[in-house]
């Protein structure tokens, strides 16, 4: 596609581009994403939350549309895995962690969604948490594609005493680190002014900016200005603060005059940490510090939906009509390679697990690409495909029907036997793919 747009016979561009996907011709639309950490599918004032007010949220919602059966890692890295590489986070050599201490990290043959980004023509930016390898400099984000970065390398309760690690956190600027110690409570309103100065000083290129706050990760952190600010407790002041934040991102595109050709994507990296280890509960820590999974089962580090699906939403004027929602099937893989697809971009040569949403997100098609979705922990422990999901984590497996069950209630393996070997077939064919093993069945 980038050498379509370069070609110099405007012949053979303008038969071309009759060819190209709604939202990837004349105009590529600059690229947001937004993403929090941890936050919970029913944490959102849209997503059923009676206390926690997220007007701003709300709003971007209602003017693209809402989805309510996204899914994505259960946890932090394989979720930012999936976004920054389009793949299954098995497929992915990290050769060791990516927290502190851990000497893993991305490695260079690896096509990042930045770096795919940027060879379109975009400037590309990264605020927050990476958590992708830090240990070398090769790993961090300044080397993976993103022209400037402001962040941290790893979750924020990489610290004593909740990680008995001596490894400082600090935050860095490039591959540098910068401040260390730094005070988490204004760290969203740090964040939040970052994002509004990169937009401020954008030029007529078009640009990637990816925020990934901090919040509400634990330890939770606020602003004094929020402190107090909601009817749901220190954990709501965090997620209005969020809210407040988004809208404040939203607020410097329109001052900017870039709304109407800007792609925005807001999710979470996966669901609240309800049943939260012991190291957890220290230094101020309270088990109510955490979201709502809403009505779905399971929470974060688990497969039930209350790990892995998480609120999303897609802003993009003049491709996406407003006040859409839809629990069609969509997962983080893809939105790497809608991305691209929409930039114009190139994608890898090597296997990627994402599909081109944008001909069910403009409309031009009733039912998103995605037929299935994998769910990885140690090794491939459940699949959903089409209706259907099978789990191998218990002491037998569990199918669900995931239109007329979405909060898995009801297992119905024993009455489906036939459905059951069929998933369990496609779940032994994609780990042999990808180089892992399906979970055996826990004995209770």
């Amino acid at each position: 596609m980038k050498f379509i747009r370069s070609h110099p016979l405007l012949i053979f561009l303008s038969i071309s581009v009759l060819h190209l996907p709604l939202g990837t011709i004349a105009s590529p639309p600059n690229i947001v994403i937004l993403l929090a950490d941890d936050m919970g599918y029913g944490d959102l004032g849209c997503y059923g939350h009676p206390n926690i007010r997220t007007p701003n949220l709300d709003q971007l919602a209602a003017d693209g549309i809402r989805l309510t059966s996204f899914v994505t890692g259960s946890w932090c890295v394989p979720s930012r895995t999936q976004l920054i590489t389009g793949r299954y986070m098995p497929r992915v050599k990290f050769n060791g962690g990516t927290g502190a201490d851990g000497k893993g990290g991305l490695p260079d043959s690896e096509w990042t969604l930045a770096e795919a980004l940027r060879d379109a023509g975009y400037r590309t930016h990264m605020i927050g948490k990476w958590h992708l390898g830090y240990k070398e400099k090769r790993f961090l984000p300044v080397h993976q594609g993103f022209d400037s970065w402001f962040g941290l390398p790893y979750s924020n309760d990489y610290m004593k005493p909740f990680v008995q690690t001596d490894e400082p956190l600090g935050l860095f600027r490039g591959d540098q680190m910068v401040e260390h110690p730094f005070d988490q409570d204004p760290l969203t309103r740090r964040y939040t002014a970052e994002a509004k100065k990169l937009i401020e000083e954008a030029d007529d290129n078009p640009f990637f900016l990816y925020l990934a706050y901090a919040m509400p990760h634990l330890p939770i952190h606020v602003s004094d200005e929020f402190r107090g600010h909601s009817k749901a407790g220190l954990y709501g002041d965090v997620i209005e603060e969020v809210d407040w934040s988004v809208g404040e991102v939203l607020a410097a595109l329109r001052k900017k005059g870039l709304s109407d050709n800007t792609l925005v994507f807001f999710a979470s990296d996966n669901g609240p940490w309800i049943d939260m280890p012991p190291r957890m509960l220290q230094a101020g820590n309270e088990r109510w510090h955490v979201g709502s999974a809403g009505p779905l089962r399971g929470s974060k580090g688990q497969t039930y939906e209350g790990g892995p699906r998480v609120p999303a939403m897609f802003r993009w004027p003049g491709t996406i009509e407003p006040g859409r929602v839809s629990a069609e099937l969509v997962g983080m893989p893809d939105i790497y390679r809608t991305l691209i697809t929409a930039a114009g971009g190139k994608l890898p040569e090597h296997a990627i697990d994402g599909e081109n949403l944008i001909p069910f997100l403009s409309g031009k098609a009733e039912h998103s690409p995605r037929k299935e979705y994998f769910y990885f922990k140690k090794g491939l422990e459940a699949v959903r495909s089409e209706n259907w999901k099978l789990r191998m984590t218990s002491g037998k497996p569990e199918l669900f029907d995931m239109i007329t069950d979405p909060f898995e209630r009801v297992d119905r393996a024993e009455r489906e036997p036939e459905r059951v070997a069929e998933l369990l077939a496609r779940m032994k064919k994609m780990a042999a793919e990808i180089g892992t093993k399906v979970t055996a069945p826990r004995k209770r």
